[in-house]
């Protein structure tokens, strides 16, 4: 089977996820993080019951990983101000408190595991730098300024 029968057999699937699913989530760093939740982490195949039923288990988990890397490289690309809008829109959609989130997320480093399995060195590199800056510009802005440090 030639590349070009393969990427058409999955473009129904990936039409699927972008519009059944996808499409749902607030910006493409909630996209990223589901994403990279549905990959299994001993195999780095991806799961989605909805999409294997309608398909199958290998044409869902590579319609997946196209779409993680898609999402991943629109978001190595961005500026630092629009991943830190994606980092606060995804955030704010957690339900989370964002003190304790941006906390959480700077000492565990959990935007690790939403680098895709198939990524350049240097992209994820890039990638983790960026996030790590978003999270503390991000961090910086929840600090409320001290009265020292208003003067008139």
């Amino acid at each position: 089977m030639s590349y070009t029968s393969r990427n058409i057999d999955l473009e129904p699937a990936i039409t699927d996820l972008r519009n059944r699913t996808l499409a749902r989530l607030p910006g493409d760093f909630s996209r990223l993080v589901y994403l990279a939740s549905s990959r299994d982490l001993n195999t780095g195949r991806y799961s989605h019951d909805g999409l294997t039923f309608h398909f199958s288990e290998t044409v869902a988990s590579k319609a997946m990983a196209l779409c993680h890397r898609e999402i991943f490289e629109r978001l190595v690309y961005a500026s630092l101000e629009a991943l830190i809008e994606e980092l606060r829109n995804y955030i704010s959609s957690t339900n989370e408190r964002p003190a304790e989130f941006l906390k959480s997320w700077k000492h565990l480093g959990s935007y690790r595991v939403t680098i895709p399995s198939e990524c350049d060195e240097l992209e994820a590199e890039v990638f983790l730098s960026n996030v790590k800056m978003a999270l503390a510009i991000l961090q910086t802005c929840q600090k409320p300024v001290s009265q020292d440090g208003q003067s008139a």
